[in-house]
C-alpha cells in the first residue's frame, strides 16, 4: 500500500452477519472510486487468516474499516456503510488536505465560511508545519484546513496556526482569532482544535459532539437557528456568556436547538417543558445528570451553577417502577441499580438490552433458561431496560439505543471489579461467561 495515496481497508470474519451485508455496497463503492481523481482503492483482509495484521492495527470488531494514507494507518473511518455513503466519505477524504491560499481573495473567500476555519501561516519549512499538514490529514472531515503562502498577509502570524470564528458567532466575550500556543506535538493540536476553539459558550451540534466531552458540562436548550434567527440565537448565548464568564476552565457551557436534541431533553426528564418559549437547562457530571427547576434568567442559570460546583443538586435519575415481584431473572430500574447491583452480596451478570432490539428478543428465551440454570448458584442473572431507565456512573450506557444492541456487564462481588462484554451468543457461551 505504499505506493498508494489513500486506501480503505475492510477488516472482516467470513462468518460475520453484519460483514456480508456490508460486501456488495463495498464492491459497489471499490468499483466508482477507483477511477477517482485520485484514485481510492477499497481492498479487504480477512482476520481469521492475517491475525497479526489485524492485531497490529487494534481491530476489535467486524467490519472494521480504517483509512491509510501512503502505507500508514491514518484514521478510522466514519461515514455510512451504504455505498453511496462510503463513496461520498472517501472523496472527501481523497486530494488535498489543506486549502492553498496564495492571496487575499483567497484567504478572505475562505476565512468567510460559516463554520470555524483554521489557517496556517507558514512561509518556511518547519516542525509545526509538518504536524500541521499531518493533523489536516487526519481531521480533515473535522475542520476546514488552509495554508497561505501570500507573504503578504504575513502581518500578525509567522509559523503559526490559527483558528477563525464565523462572523456569525462574533460575541464581546471571545477572541474571534484563536491563536495556537503550544508546540509541534500532533496531539496537541488536535486537542485544542478540539476543546479550546468553541469559546465561552460553544454552539452544541449532532455534528460537533466530540468537542463537548468534557465535564462538567451545562447545556442551554433553545429554538437555536443562526441562519434564520442569528439574532435571537445570540441573545441567548450572550446571557449564558455572563455566567460563563465566571467559570472559565472549571465548567463548560455550550447552547444546542431542542429539537435537534430532542431526545435528549426528553432524557433529563424536561418533555413537558420543551414547547416553552424560554431556555432550558441541564448539565452532565461526573456524578449524573441535573437539570435546573426555575425559569431561565441569568440570574437563576448562576445560582444553579453555583449550586451544581459545590455539589448541593440532587442528580436526575430516570427510572422504571421497582417490580412486584422477582423471577429467576432479577429484572433492574433506575432506582435499585444501587441496592441490587452496587450493594449485592453477590456476582452478578447484567443485560442492558432495547425493548425493540432484535438481538434482544432472539436472546431472551436463552436467557430466561440460563436464570433457571443458575437459579441456586451465587450468581445473579439480571437484566435492565437501558431505554427506560438510568445508571450511575461508570456504567454508562449511552449510544445503546442508535450503536449497541446487546450490552453486557459482569459484576464481581460488591462491585469491585466489573466487566465489559459485547455478547450475541448462545446459551453455552454465555453461561460459560457467567461462571468464569
Amino acid at each position: 500500500m505504499e505506493s498508494k495515496e489513500i486506501v480503505l481497508v475492510k477488516f472482516f470474519a467470513p462468518w460475520c452477519g453484519h460483514c456480508k451485508r456490508l460486501a456488495p455496497d463495498f464492491e459497489k463503492a471499490a468499483a466508482e472510486l477507483i477511477t477517482n481523481e485520485p484514485p481510492v482503492e477499497l481492498i479487504k483482509v480477512d482476520c481469521t487468516v492475517e491475525k497479526k495484521t489485524c492485531e497490529k492495527y487494534g481491530v476489535s470488531g467486524y467490519p472494521s474499516l480504517k483509512i491509510f494514507r501512503n502505507g500508514q494507518y491514518s484514521q478510522d473511518y466514519n461515514g455510512g456503510r451504504t455505498a453511496d455513503a462510503i463513496i461520498k466519505y472517501m472523496k472527501g477524504q481523497a486530494g488535498p488536505s489543506v486549502v492553498v491560499l496564495s492571496s487575499k481573495k483567497d484567504f478572505d473567500k475562505f476565512t468567510s465560511s460559516d463554520d470555524y476555519v483554521v489557517v496556517g501561516y507558514f512561509d518556511s519549512e518547519s516542525k509545526l508545519k509538518d504536524s500541521y499538514f499531518k493533523v489536516a490529514d487526519t481531521e480533515r472531515d473535522r475542520f476546514s484546513f488552509g495554508h497561505v503562502t501570500d507573504k503578504s498577509l504575513f502581518k500578525d502570524y509567522s509559523d503559526d496556526i490559527v483558528v477563525y470564528v464565523p462572523k456569525k458567532l462574533h460575541n464581546k466575550f471571545d477572541t474571534n482569532e484563536i491563536k495556537y500556543d503550544g508546540n509541534y506535538d500532533t496531539d496537541k493540536i488536535k486537542e485544542f482544535l478540539t476543546y479550546d476553539t468553541v469559546g465561552l459558550v460553544g454552539v452544541r451540534t449532532i455534528g460537533n459532539l466530540f468537542q463537548f466531552t468534557k465535564k462538567p458540562l451545562v447545556v442551554v436548550y433553545w429554538n437555536i437557528d443562526f441562519a434564520l434567527n442569528p439574532k435571537g440565537s445570540n441573545y441567548w448565548r450572550n446571557r449564558v456568556a455572563k455566567v460563563a464568564q465566571d467559570y472559565k476552565r472549571k465548567v463548560h457551557f455550550a447552547i444546542s436547538s431542542k429539537e435537534e436534541f430532542s431526545h435528549e431533553v426528553q432524557e433529563y426528564g424536561l418533555g413537558d417543558r420543551s414547547t416553552s418559549d424560554k431556555p432550558i437547562v441541564a448539565a452532565q457530571t461526573k456524578d449524573g445528570k441535573f437539570f435546573m427547576d426555575t425559569e431561565f434568567s441569568v440570574e437563576n442559570l448562576k445560582n444553579f451553577v453555583e449550586d451544581l460546583v459545590k455539589g448541593k443538586l440532587k442528580p436526575y435519575l430516570k427510572s422504571e417502577p421497582e417490580p412486584d415481584t422477582q423471577g429467576d431473572v432479577k429484572v433492574i430500574v433506575g432506582r435499585s441499580f444501587k441496592k441490587m447491583v452496587m450493594e449485592s452480596d453477590q456476582d452478578i451478570l447484567l443485560e442492558f438490552y432495547a425493548p425493540w432490539c432484535g438481538h434482544c428478543k432472539k436472546l431472551a428465551p436463552i436467557y430466561d433458561e440460563l436464570g433457571k440454570k443458575l437459579a441456586r448458584e451465587n450468581i445473579m442473572i439480571a437484566k435492565m431496560d437501558a431505554t427506560a431507565n438510568d445508571v450511575p456512573p461508570p456504567f454508562e450506557v449511552q449510544g445503546l439505543v442508535r450503536f449497541i444492541f446487546l450490552l453486557f456487564y459482569y459484576f464481581r462481588l460488591n462491585w469491585a471489579d466489573f466487566y465489559f462484554a459485547n455478547l450475541i451468543s448462545q446459551d453455552d457461551e454465555i453461561h460459560q461467561f457467567a461462571i468464569l
